[in-house]
């Protein structure tokens, strides 16, 4: 395997997935760059709906091999919102400073004992021959109460990891740890393991 497509426009997500997958020999590819623009609507009630449905309309239009993921934060004192809700948490075309702002006020009242959270990534990796394949990674964290640090997307410079929020954290530091590597790292055994049973079939 030489290419994989990845079913986003977001910036942000094709960066990191470049990172954590091409030093391992893999070219990666937005959509747009492979000749497909539309936005999926993202219907599921599920991270692995929705990363489901990105993948799957992607390899159908392309006909290649496709990794689409879909991932949110679950916070526990709100029951598990934003969920698979978070892009959306603050409307439609809300700011990340505005879905920063409606989760901080949110949680104003709850203690920092109680403001345990997580992001979840659910990665779906559809082969050449359209079989489908899923992947979890989680990164386990709190929320803090204010917005800090410049690097980072979506709700990074509130969820606290350690001494830093994720917002802090140079993309090395972030790719270690992060909820998307987690899901890559298993995504990137599976690809190991298929080249492996490729060259030995050969």
């Amino acid at each position: 395997m030489s290419e994989i497509v990845i079913a986003t426009n977001n910036a942000g997500k094709l960066r990191e997935i470049q990172a954590i997958l091409q030093p391992f020999g893999w070219t990666v590819v937005s959509q747009r760059a492979a000749g497909f623009s539309e936005d999926v609507p993202e219907t599921g009630t599920t991270f692995a709906e929705n990363a489901m449905l990105k993948a799957r309309a992607v390899h159908e239009a392309l006909g290649r091999p496709v990794i689409a993921d879909d991932s949110g934060l679950m916070v526990d004192a709100l029951d598990g919102a934003p969920g698979v809700y978070s892009h959306r948490f603050a409307g439609e075309n809300a700011t990340d400073e505005q879905r920063m702002e409606k989760l901080l006020q949110l949680l104003k009242d709850t203690p920092p004992a109680a403001r345990t959270a997580r992001f979840v990534c659910v990665l779906c990796y559809i082969d050449e021959t359209g079989a489908a394949h899923l992947f979890e990674g989680v990164c386990e964290g709190t929320i803090g109460h204010a917005p800090v640090g410049e690097n980072g997307f979506g709700y990074d410079p509130v969820f606290c990891y350690g001494e830093k929020t994720m917002a802090e954290m140079t993309d090395d530091e972030k790719n270690q740890i992060s909820h998307r590597n987690n899901a890559l790292q298993k995504l990137r055994a599976y690809l190991e393991k298929e080249r492996k049973n490729e060259n030995a079939d050969e």
